[in-house]
C-alpha cells in the first residue's frame, strides 16, 4: 500500500512540475476546458453526420476525419486536463483531502445534471425523428455513435467540469511573508 502511495506522490509532483504555469488562473484552466467541451460536441457532430448521411461513402469519410481529430486533439487535450485538475476525478477517495472531495463531488454533480439534460434531448431528438415507427430508417451507424457519444459524455464530462469549476490555488505564503515585512 505504501509503494502505491509513494508512486502516486511521485506521479502529483511530477504533474505539478511539469503542469504549465499559465494554467494557475481560472481564464487559461477554463479556455481548455472548454476546449474539452468543443471536442466532446465532435462525438455528437459524427452521430448526427452519421444519421443525416449514413449509408454513404460521405458519411464514412466525415466519420473517420472525425474521429481521427478526436484521437489526435482528444488524447493530448484529456492529458491535459488529468493535469490541470491533479487527477482529482480518477483517484481514489481516500487518496484526495476534504477540499478535493467537495470538488469533486461538485463536479460529478454537475456533470450529472448536464448529461440528464443531455440524455433528454436525445431522447426527445429520436422521438421526433422516430415518428413513423416502425417504417421509420435510422442508421445503424447513427444509432452506435450515438450509444458511443453518450457513453464518451458520461465518462469525460466530469473532467471538464473539474477543470471547469477548479479554484486558483492559494498564493505561496513565501509571497504574503514578503509584502508583510
Amino acid at each position: 500500500m505504501t509503494k502505491r502511495a509513494d508512486r502516486r506522490a511521485a506521479l502529483d509532483e511530477e504533474l505539478e512540475r511539469r503542469l504549465p504555469a499559465r494554467y494557475a488562473r481560472r481564464r487559461p484552466r477554463r479556455i481548455l476546458a472548454g476546449a474539452g467541451a468543443v471536442t466532446l460536441g465532435l462525438f455528437w457532430v459524427d452521430a448526427a453526420v452519421s444519421w443525416a448521411l449514413a449509408p454513404s461513402d460521405t458519411a464514412m469519410i466525415a466519420n473517420f476525419v472525425i474521429l481521427g481529430v478526436l484521437v489526435v486533439v482528444g488524447f493530448p487535450l484529456a492529458g491535459q486536463l488529468i493535469a490541470v485538475t491533479r487527477g482529482l476525478i480518477s483517484k481514489r477517495e481516500h487518496e484526495l483531502d476534504e477540499r478535493q472531495l467537495v470538488a469533486r463531488l461538485r463536479a460529478f454533480a454537475s456533470a450529472h445534471r448536464a448529461t440528464t439534460f443531455v440524455l433528454v434531448a436525445v431522447l426527445v431528438a429520436t422521438m421526433i425523428a422516430d415518428r413513423d415507427g416502425r417504417e421509420s430508417q435510422i442508421p445503424g451507424a447513427a444509432v452506435f455513435l450515438i450509444l458511443f457519444a453518450l457513453l464518451a459524455t458520461h465518462v469525460l464530462l466530469p473532467l471538464v467540469v473539474a477543470a471547469w469549476q477548479a479554484a486558483d490555488p492559494p498564493d505561496d505564503e513565501e509571497e504574503d511573508e514578503g509584502v508583510a515585512v
